[in-house]
């Protein structure tokens, strides 16, 4: 089966960008995208802030495979249906990225992408599902205590998400 995650994460690292340590973020200290939490559970050890300043996309790269693009099923996902999914799992997690796409396809939103999922997907087109994602991810977005704080980035986001998923399909 191909592989589009090697694309999808210099695309996702676009829109996570360096190193921040916004007080309103609930994430905390964050580099490329994974969080002082995540990328401690990963390493299995405490870190500093200069570790974390030092994440390049090499260092990231395999947790993002292993931790995201793997439990949303990347490389079974049609393209551009893939890329979607994968920003909004490092986004919003996992869970909530697979919810989104059972919603956006029609299916129960268990969480977890299984073969009811699987078999919707197929049977739909990739633009339509991307659009219907995009406009879930939005709605659950906008009901976030803090997208007064984040919500014109996290709109932008979604927009240009959007826009890359639909050339890539």
């Amino acid at each position: 089966m191909r592989s589009n995650f090697e694309l999808a994460l210099l695309k996702l690292l676009v829109h996570e960008g360096g190193f921040v340590n916004h007080p309103a973020d609930p994430g905390g200290m964050t580099n490329l995208g994974v969080t002082k939490k995540v990328w401690e559970e990963w390493r299995g050890q405490s870190v500093d802030e200069a570790e974390m300043r030092a994440l390049s996309p090499e260092k990231v790269a395999p947790l993002y495979k292993a931790k995201y693009w793997d439990m949303v099923q990347g490389d079974k996902l049609p393209s551009g249906v893939d890329f979607c999914v994968f920003d909004c799992a490092v986004n919003s997690g996992v869970k909530r990225a697979s919810k989104l796409l059972q919603r956006a396809v029609g299916v129960d939103d268990d969480g977890v992408i299984g073969r009811a999922t699987m078999t919707a997907v197929e049977a739909l087109n990739p633009d339509e599902i991307i659009d219907r994602f995009s406009a879930e991810r939005l709605t659950f977005l906008e009901a976030l205590p803090t997208f007064a704080t984040f919500g014109k980035g996290w709109t932008t986001r979604v927009s240009k998400v959007r826009d890359e998923s639909q050339n890539l399909a």
